[in-house]
This record gives structure tokens, C-alpha cells and sequence, in this order.
């Protein structure tokens, strides 16, 4: 194979990569979520649901579940009076950290930019 066929086929192994990336993490508010629980641990639905302004409580509960079956978070029920139900990202999701904070600092730069400040 020449070195121009090796590097398309790492481009396409990228743009895969990516795309898989992207299957896990798409929609408006899974990032979000991702964010709210970088920041603060661990949470309870209803601090996310504040966290993540603007989500429905169904939608916020079909995204958490999604998240736990790609193994991002993680959901814990703690025997309370009432039963607590906490998420946290897992060891896998923490790596989704300096991505996130990539995110933000890049949203920083962006934001002057186009503000101008």
C-alpha cells in the first residue's frame, strides 16, 4: 500500500472515529448534561433538570438513560425516605472532561471574537 492510500485510509479511520464520537454524543442537550455533571459530580434529575436550562423532564430522562447504556454515566439509587436517585459521570465518561473544558474555553474565544470584546 503507498504512503497516499495509507493516509486516506487514516483520514476515513478518523472520520469514522468521529462519527462514532458523535453517535454517542448528538442532540441538543446530551453535552450539556455532560457539562452540569464535569462541573458539579454528582447529581440529583431534578439539580440537572435546573442545571440544563430549558429541558423537558421526559427528554432529560430518555438522555440520561442513553448516556448509561453508552457507559458515560452513571446512575445510583441510594435507600433514602424518599429513594434518591444521583448520576455521575463514570471513569469512562471522565475522560469526556478535557473535551468539555475545551469546549468552554474554545466558546470563550469564539464569543469575543464575534462579540468583540
Amino acid at each position: 500500500m503507498s504512503s497516499k492510500e495509507d493516509a486516506q485510509t487514516r483520514r476515513k479511520y478518523l472520520m469514522r472515529t468521529v462519527q462514532d464520537s458523535m453517535d454517542v454524543l448528538n442532540g441538543k442537550w446530551k453535552i450539556a448534561i455532560i457539562s452540569a455533571l464535569c462541573c458539579f459530580t454528582k447529581r440529583r434529575f431534578s439539580d440537572i433538570l435546573h442545571d440544563v436550562v430549558g429541558i423537558s423532564n421526559r427528554m432529560l430522562s430518555k438522555e440520561l438513560k442513553e448516556l448509561e447504556i453508552n457507559q458515560v454515566i452513571k446512575r445510583t439509587i441510594v435507600d433514602t425516605q424518599p429513594i434518591t436517585v444521583t448520576y455521575e459521570l463514570t471513569e469512562h465518561g471522565k475522560t469526556l472532561q478535557p473535551i468539555i473544558e475545551g469546549l468552554a474555553a474554545w466558546g470563550v474565544i469564539h464569543h469575543k471574537k464575534i462579540v468583540g470584546q
